[in-house]
């Protein structure tokens, strides 16, 4: 009898054990290993939940689960912009959850209003400049850097940036298209030389004189001012911030996010991983680590960030972007944005 009990003991434990081996959930992600690895270990610490991470570009990622179909593995995709998150909803890979643990947490705005993706991380767009050749009151509002008075003085991005894509198709829900394509053209007749590189390298071109003025996401610049090579640092100083349209509806923001895929077989594991990304705990990691401004009200930024100061956002809701995106696409083409 004793030998029974025993055994049963033993079987409930190993099944257990089993049970808890067992709980995975499958991540494909966009962002750098760097940028979101650290919390899902804490995740896994915290809940038992293994964590399978694929990191790979965010179009890849998109494309590769509607190539899997219903037979993908993956089980969340995390990515970086509301445009990118929009696509994977339109491309029908993402499935819409119900938690009101994260509809609570997120503002409507920088959430999928049919909940299909999520916001977990906001990142603002804003006019950096020099100034030792920029005076602070020249500058006011995205619009105005079509002026012909920062004739040779810009720098940009291609059109190919999905950050330039979204800021454009913003500009076309506020402005209208007609109007967005004179901005575009005018920005274009503005360009100090073609649009190359990431944001990081507009920073570095005024830095060393090739122009004035860009538009980067904030967390680009903040990294760089906290990074370990000098010449990071350097290039980092030699720039100020400017908020955009601080008079009217605020400067652009996007946000890096999530959305439970259409074929998730870890629903359950895949939920509470999103709900943990929008915890006090992992939102305060995302701003004092990531130099990101929380998706979450009531978690304090940075100090870099808090340096940079404070700002109206624009409240424009985030799905907007990605409904207008093959709209700006065609305008930026149309005004000769390469």
């Amino acid at each position: 009898m004793m030998f029974k009990r025993v055994l049963a003991t033993f079987c409930v434990t190993l099944l257990s054990a089993v049970s808890v081996q067992a709980a995975e959930v499958n991540v494909y992600s966009g962002r750098g290993e760097a940028f979101i690895k650290p919390l899902l270990d804490t995740f896994t610490k915290e809940t038992g939940i293994k964590v399978n991470l694929v990191s790979g570009k965010d179009d890849a990622l998109i494309e590769r689960l509607k190539a899997e179909g219903a037979q993908s593995p993956a089980d969340v995709l995390m990515t970086a912009d509301a445009g990118r998150l929009y696509r994977a909803k339109a491309a029908g890979v993402l499935q819409a959850v119900d938690s009101p643990i994260l509809s609570t947490a997120i503002p409507a705005a920088y959430r999928d209003p049919s909940n299909h993706w999520f916001g977990l991380t906001l990142r603002a767009r804003v006019i950096v400049y020099a100034p030792e050749r920029v005076k602070r009151e020249e500058l006011s509002t995205y619009e105005d850097l079509a002026n012909p008075r920062w004739k040779g003085r810009v720098c940009m991005r291609s059109s190919d940036s999905i950050y330039n894509q979204s800021l454009t198709a913003s500009l076309i829900a506020h402005d209208g298209e007609a109007a967005t394509l004179d901005w575009a053209k005018g920005v274009v007749a503005n360009f100090a030389r073609p649009p190359k590189g990431g944001d990081r390298d507009q920073i570095k071109a005024i830095a060393a004189g090739e122009c004035d003025v860009s538009l980067v996401n904030t967390y680009y610049l903040a990294g760089m001012q906290n990074a370990e090579e000098p010449a990071e640092r350097e290039a980092a100083a030699k720039v100020a911030v400017f908020w955009p349209n601080q008079k009217d509806r605020g400067a652009h923001v996007n946000v890096s996010g999530a959305g439970i895929t259409a074929a998730a077989k870890n629903v359950a594991e895949a939920r509470k991983l999103l709900e943990f990304l929008v915890s006090d705990e992992a939102q305060r990691w995302y701003a004092e680590v990531n130099q990101e401004y929380p998706v979450k009200l009531g978690i304090a930024v940075s100090p870099t960030l808090r340096a940079m100061g404070e700002f109206k956002a624009d409240t424009l809701p985030l799905a907007r972007l990605g409904e207008l995106n093959a709209q700006a696409v065609r305008l930026l083409d149309r005004a000769g944005w390469r």
